[in-house]
């Protein structure tokens, strides 16, 4: 983990430094290059293994969908057990625990109770000559949400992505998780699934998976729109289908970005960088403070709670790769960097926290003060935790109900108020050389 100061580095080194390569700059691993290149005899970047994998699916549906699934997750099905049935759900009730499985429920109230505030209306206003406008707020007929597997199971992915979907009132929720070894999928991720209105579950994981939303199989339905983060593959391949059906955003890895001063306690920022660089080694932890003795305590500290972490090769990774202390001049200093960043988790931990709030501009979202740690949005404030990584918090927005609906235009005009206005519609109509739309008004009248 590096510390930098700003007195040493200027501006526009920082901003080199906090700015994130895109997600289709991401490099793959030695080692996952040989796998790729003995699953697929040839050395291929992930774009091009994405592109072989929606090329097939969109051609050959459920075969390319079961060959894939056996050629990368190593898992043989037929079509008739793709899905998840009703006794894996009957199994999987069977198998968790009652105390977590009331904190899933408990988690699932929060995150209802405060997406349905999130709601649009429709709405209709009247104008002149009774005319009318307005606008329709409608859901989408069925949406596919992915949930990440691989290294770890995420049931709150489900629950932050099916809630909303639910709230928004989408005819059918589906859900495509990757398979264990065994072909089954973890239960606590199945009773999330059906605790949060998810009507089907699919054991299919990574680009297949997105590629079998987009263009439908024998066995998967078609969907509207897709949702949910993955690996760069799932990332790659939300991007190739993109226009054949909606997404949600493109993701990249997990991010946290926090902002203490010297009354900030150092275990806490350790923990809660640590809480991010154990989802992946391309994970980013960065802290930016007035305080070099706070940077030096967090240094101290991230390094003594790595040694107690299960994931601790993981989280050890990203830290050494990713992890950052910054000095900066000022707590606004600070906040203009951040900002610069623009992460996908921005902690405030400050004497006045709130006092910083107005100036932030980019983040995903924003925890205040030592007793709002990430972790808490991550399950259970009722906030969602799909939001946009890599910088892309400049121009994306958090996952939320809108995502699962459109807007429709409500257009009504009465005779006396299309002919107040015309002249001024034959005239537009006229200068772009569009004869038919100014016959169109002219025959009115």
């Amino acid at each position: 983990m590096r510390t930098i100061s700003t007195q040493e580095v200027g501006i526009e080194d920082l901003k080199k430094i906090l700015s994130k390569p895109a997600f289709d700059q991401v490099v793959l691993s030695d080692r996952i290059r040989e796998k790729n290149k003995t699953l697929f005899g040839e050395d291929l970047t992930a774009a091009q293994i994405v592109d072989k994998i929606v090329k097939g699916i969109r051609e050959d549906g459920d075969k390319a969908v079961i060959d894939f699934t056996k050629l990368i997750d190593g898992v043989e099905f037929s079509a008739e057990n793709l899905e998840v049935s009703e006794a894996e759900f009957m199994e999987a009730e069977s198998l968790v625990d009652s105390k977590i499985l009331a904190s899933i429920r408990k988690a699932i109230d929060n995150v209802r109770s405060y997406h349905v505030e999130q709601k649009p209306r429709s709405w209709i206003t009247y104008r002149e000559h009774g005319s009318m406008l307005g606008q329709s707020c409608i859901p989408l007929d069925r949406v596919g949400i992915y949930v990440p597997g691989g290294t770890a199971s995420y049931p709150s992915s489900v629950i932050m992505n099916a809630v909303p979907a639910s709230v928004a009132g989408v005819k059918e929720i589906i859900m495509a998780v990757p398979p264990a070894k065994d072909g089954k999928v973890n239960p606590y991720v199945l009773v999330a699934a059906r605790e949060a209105g998810v009507d089907r579950v699919f054991k299919i994981g990574g680009a297949q998976a997105i590629a079998a939303f987009a263009f439908g199989t024998e066995t998967v339905p078609r969907v509207d729109k897709i949702t949910g983060p993955g690996n760069i593959f799932v990332t790659l391949a939300k991007k190739a289908v993109y226009g054949h059906c909606d997404i949600d955003m493109l993701a990249g890895p997990s991010e946290i970005l926090i902002i203490a001063d010297e009354s900030a306690d150092p275990a806490y920022i350790a923990a809660d960088m640590l809480s991010q660089a154990e989802h992946d080694v391309l994970a980013s932890s960065i802290v930016i403070t007035n305080s070099i003795d706070l940077a030096e305590k967090v240094e101290t500290e991230v390094k003594t709670q790595l040694t107690a972490l299960p994931r601790q090769e993981i989280a050890a990774a990203s830290i050494e790769k990713n992890g950052l202390l910054i000095v900066a001049d000022d707590l606004m200093q600070a906040m203009e960097l951040a900002n610069l960043s623009a992460p996908e988790h921005l902690e405030i931990l400050t004497r006045e926290p709130f006092t910083l709030l107005p100036y932030v501009r980019h983040a995903g979202a924003v925890f205040l003060g030592a007793y709002s740690p990430e972790p808490l949005g991550d399950y259970f404030a009722g906030p969602n935790h799909v939001l946009p990584t890599g910088g892309t918090a400049r121009f994306y927005s958090v996952l939320n109900v809108e995502t699962f609906m459109k807007r429709t235009s409500i257009i009504s005009y009465t005779a006396p108020a299309l002919a107040e206005v015309k002249d001024d519609i034959i005239r537009l109509a006229e200068a772009e050389g569009l004869e038919a739309h100014a016959n169109a008004i002219r025959m009115r009248g």
